[in-house]
């Protein structure tokens, strides 16, 4: 499995607006500058967003996005599976996917779903208020006397 350039700039667009939450809408002008990310990719990702209930949006001169919930209601495995589709490392263990004819009998199948499994548990046991969190102790713990 391998994410994409979009998950992971559509995951620090999110973490970045999590950081500045208190300050009402943010641009993706101001996004793309703290992130070094091109506006014109945050454009494309905006849509995925857009039909899901992540972002709130306001248009205009003061316009822009902020997180529609708190960062701790958000898990990197909801994100990621927004952005990507599924996260499982081989189709035949996708949720919805059919099983191939071999599927009884074959040998990787439980490598498989496990791997799946694993995935998905740690991601979804990761919010964005946790990486701010880590983020806050790195700097805080990081000082020299």
């Amino acid at each position: 499995m391998k994410i994409s350039t979009k998950g992971r700039y559509a995951l620090r667009m999110l973490i970045d607006l999590a950081e500045h939450r208190g300050k009402g809408f943010i641009s993706l002008k101001e996004i793309s500058e703290r992130q070094k990310i091109s506006k014109k990719y945050l454009e494309q990702i905006i849509p995925i967003f857009n039909k899901t209930d992540v972002l709130r949006a306001n248009r205009g001169s003061q316009g822009g996005y902020m997180l529609a919930k708190d960062p701790d209601q958000y898990t990197v495995g909801e994100i990621l599976r927004i952005t990507e589709g599924s996260l499982s490392p081989v189709d035949c263990v996708d949720q919805g996917s059919a099983l191939c004819e071999r599927s009884v009998d074959c040998p990787t199948l439980p490598i498989w779903t496990g791997l799946a499994r694993l995935i998905n548990e740690y991601l979804d046991g990761i919010t964005l208020q946790d990486i701010l969190d880590q983020r806050h102790d790195q700097y805080v713990n990081d000082y020299v006397i």
